[in-house]
Formats: structure tokens, C-alpha cells, sequence
């Protein structure tokens, strides 16, 4: 059965075909296109060498020469093209130390990493090659290694955490020996660079369920090796309207927070990190975590900047992190409201919602709706929507005018003058004017900061 693709890709594998190589759509997209998903991403393999794929194209990348591949822009498609070859050694546990050219599909098929990634498609003939049987495993939802489950974990340990993304991303399970095998190699996994680890984990945080892969993880010791800090959670009992430890909490909170956040999403699955470091019990016997949110910052921080996460996505989650034991009162003032904003950041306010949401949910996996949050909600929108002032850069005077029109010399206490400033018009959203400001300063200034 012909599967509908672009035509571009028909007219591309004919290329190669007129030429007289064989071409054939492997890997994902193949995997992919059996279960009827979109298909972003196209990867090919052909018994044409590297040069000739060169020469049979007019833009081409030599991208992984050494190991055999390029990437052909064509029609708009960046399409990697690697040429049929078995492999050597894998003496760093990620890519092989050599590879051989081979003429035959069937062998190249032989080296990848599970079965359902191992059939090959012809374009033009409709033809699927399934020698692992690839497409029995789909029906059955499950993720099986080829061969020696162990020997294809050794060759490359990225491949474990291959597993745990793609039983998330597919909801499948992991078939017993291959779960054996990850288990056996889960320590080689420190031989992986962190930059790798984080790509699959954040794969992992874009699936419907991050929960299957990290319970996987947990269960082989891949969890000890790559986030020992959220392996540290398990056990660590809660009461209150807790169902579940804070391991368990942990990962059910980042299946409530949205799938296309993953700053939400990371600082969901993070946020309670530093209970187990913060436990105590009081008089009853109830566990306590008092401080717990300082102190999951604090391992975070170290977490996400072992991954190498971009400095502004680290700045936002340990934010979100620091601030989501807020604990809004009917009673609270609009004054209190336009502090609590100008404290998380007003950017940073529907995350902060989507996070307590997440955190909700994963109390007992089920979305609450919570008349308080929802007020909560409705007040912050109702003075935001007043359009006040929630950082310095609001307020109606700047540096340049305190120096000019008030006398306040550039320097530090320009900065205390400012500070107080906004916390006056937090207070007092009226008195966000030049003149009154002006006024303000200048007394400030001169009864607290002259002398």
C-alpha cells in the first residue's frame, strides 16, 4: 500500500532511481507514516556514495561525511541522505568509530536501534522492507531493541534514552529483555554528553505523558544516572490532599502542565525537588517541608545549568520555581495584588497560573477547579487591565529626569530612589505622575539619602 508524500519526494527518489542506485525512505518517518502520523522530518538511505549523491544534486551538505551522510535541500525539504552501511566499534558509547559501505539495505537495517525503526520504504514502488519485523511491533505498541538488547545499548548509550522518549511519545510499552538491557547499561550513560541528554529530555517534556518515560527511567536506574535529584523525591511521603509521594507528584504535575510550555513544564516536574533535603515532622507526626521552594531553586539551578539550558530559559523556570507557593486571600488588597505581580513579573503571571494548575493536578491526576485560583486569577487580570505600574521602567519619571529635574545624582542611590519609587506607586497607583513623583523624590532623597 502506496502511502500519500509529498511529490517531491517521489520526483527526488527518482533521481536516484534514473541514475541507478536504490533510495528508500527509512527511520522515523517510516515509522511514522505506518501509523498514519505527520511526517516532519525525512530521512533516506541508498547504496550511492556520498560523492555521488554530491554530484547527482545541486545543493547538498556535507553534514556527516565521515559517517556516510549528507543533506540534500531539495523542493524546500532539507532531506539527509546516508549511504547502506554496517558499523564499526563503538569505543565512546555514542558513534562509531568507523563505518563500512555495504551494498545491501538489509544490512544496514541490521544496525539501527529498534524494530520499529528499521523498515525502509520505496517511494516510488510502494514496497515496505520490515526484516524486524518493525510493523508487528506497532500493532502490538510495543518498543523492542534488534538483536542483543544489550550489545545495541553498549554500541550507543543515547539509545536508552531513546526508548523512555518513544514510549512516551507513543504511549507504548518496552518489551522485557530490551527493558533487561537498558537496566544493564543504564551507567554508561555518563559517558553521554549533557547537550544529548537534554535534547531527549526535552522530546520527553513535549510528549502527552513525560510520566511514562521518567516511571521507566526510575525503573532501570536510568533515573539515578541522569536526574538523581528527582530519583531522591521517592518514598518521601505527603498528607494533606497529596495521593502521591512527591516522586509520583512530581511527574504527574508536569502531565497537568501544557504540553507546549516547557518552561512550565520543567519547572512542574522540578518544583518539589527540595522536599527531600527540606523534610521534618511536626508534633503529630505530619510531614513538614518548610522553605522547600528556596531549596528546590537551588537544586534546580544546578540541575538545569548541568544541561546547559539557555540562560533566560533557566532565569524563567527557576522563577516560576521560586514562586509557586503563592497563597492568595480573598482579603488581599489590590496593593497586595500589584506586589505580587511586580514580584513574579507580569510576564511571568499566566505561567505562574498554568504551574499551580499543573501542581494541582498532580495531587491526585485530576484537574480541580479552584474558586480561589479562579478569583485570584480575576483580580490580577482586573489591575493589570488598570494599567499600572509593576517595574521601574512603568513609573512616569526615569534617571535622567530625577537627575535633571530633582537633583539626584547618577550612581546607587539613584537605584535605592527608583526602588522606592515603584514601591510608593504599588501602594498608591494615583501618585504615578511626574509631579507628584518629583516631590516624592526629592524628599526621599534629601531626609534619607543626603545625609
Amino acid at each position: 500500500m502506496k502511502h500519500k508524500v509529498d511529490r517531491a519526494l517521489i520526483k527526488f527518489s527518482r533521481i536516484f532511481k534514473d541514475a541507478g542506485y536504490s533510495c528508500y525512505l527509512v527511520g522515523g518517518a517510516v515509522r511514522n507514516l505506518s501509523m498514519g502520523f505527520k511526517v516532519s522530518d525525512y530521512d533516506f538511505a541508498t547504496d550511492a556514495l556520498p560523492e555521488a549523491v554530491i554530484k547527482l544534486f545541486r545543493k547538498v551538505i556535507p553534514t556527516g561525511i565521515k559517517h556516510g551522510t549528507v543533506t540534500v535541500l531539495f523542493s524546500g525539504h532539507k532531506l539527509e541522505v546516508t549511504t547502506f552501511r554496517t558499523d564499526g566499534d563503538y569505543t565512546d558509547l555514542r558513534r562509531p568509530d568507523k563505518v563500512h559501505f555495504t551494498p545491501s539495505i538489509y544490512e544496514d537495517l541490521k544496525r539501527r536501534d529498534f524494530t520499529i525503526n528499521s523498515m525502509a520504504y520505496d517511494l516510488l514502488s510502494g514496497e515496505l522492507l520490515d526484516p524486524h519485523h518493525g510493523k508487528d511491533d506497532l500493532k502490538k505498541t510495543v518498543i523492542r531493541a534488534i538483536g542483543n538488547a544489550s550489545e545495541r545499548f553498549q554500541e550507543d548509550a543515547l539509545r536508552i534514552m531513546r526508548a523512555c522518549r518513544f514510549a512516551a511519545q507513543l504511549n507504548f510499552s518496552i518489551e522485557e529483555s530490551t527493558l533487561a538491557g537498558m537496566k544493564d547499561k543504564a551507567q554508561n550513560l555518563k559517558a553521554v554528553s549533557a547537550e544529548r541528554i537534554r535534547d531527549e529530555l526535552e522530546k520527553i517534556l513535549k510528549s502527552a505523558q513525560p510520566s511514562i518515560a521518567f516511571h521507566i527511567m526510575a525503573d532501570t536506574g536510568v533515573l539515578d544516572v541522569v536526574l538523581p535529584e528527582l530519583s531522591a523525591c521517592r518514598g518521601v511521603l505527603q498528607k494533606g490532599f497529596h495521593s502521591f509521594d512527591v516522586f509520583e507528584h512530581s511527574l504527574y504535575s508536569c502531565d497537568g502542565a501544557p504540553a507546549d510550555n516547557p518552561e512550565v513544564r520543567l519547572a512542574a516536574l522540578l518544583h518539589d525537588v527540595g522536599k527531600p533535603s527540606t523534610l521534618s515532622h511536626d508534633e503529630l507526626g505530619i510531614p513538614t517541608f518548610y522553605g522547600h521552594e528556596q531549596k528546590s531553586v537551588e537544586i534546580s539551578r544546578n540541575i538545569i545549568q548541568r544541561f546547559k539550558f539557555p540562560k533566560a530559559f533557566e532565569s524563567n523556570v527557576l522563577n516560576l520555581i521560586q514562586n509557586h507557593m503563592f497563597n492568595f486571600q480573598p482579603e488581599w488588597s489590590d496593593s497586595a495584588v500589584r506586589r505580587f505581580i511586580a514580584k513574579a513579573g507580569l510576564e511571568n503571571i499566566e505561567n505562574m497560573f498554568a504551574l499551580r494548575r499543573a501542581d494541582q493536578f498532580g495531587m491526585n491526576r485530576t484537574s480541580i477547579d479552584s474558586h480561589n485560583l479562579i478569583d485570584f486569577h480575576k483580580r490580577i487580570r482586573n489591575v493589570i487591565d488598570a494599567d499600572h505600574a509593576f517595574t521601574i521602567k512603568d513609573l512616569a519619571v526615569n534617571g535622567h529626569i530625577l537627575h535633571e529635574k530633582a537633583g539626584i545624582p547618577k550612581g546607587p542611590k539613584m537605584g535605592i530612589v527608583l526602588e522606592f519609587l515603584l514601591e510608593t506607586v504599588l501602594d498608591d497607583p494615583d501618585l504615578n505622575n511626574e509631579e507628584d513623583l518629583l516631590k516624592i523624590s526629592a524628599n526621599f532623597y534629601k531626609e534619607r539619602l543626603q545625609k
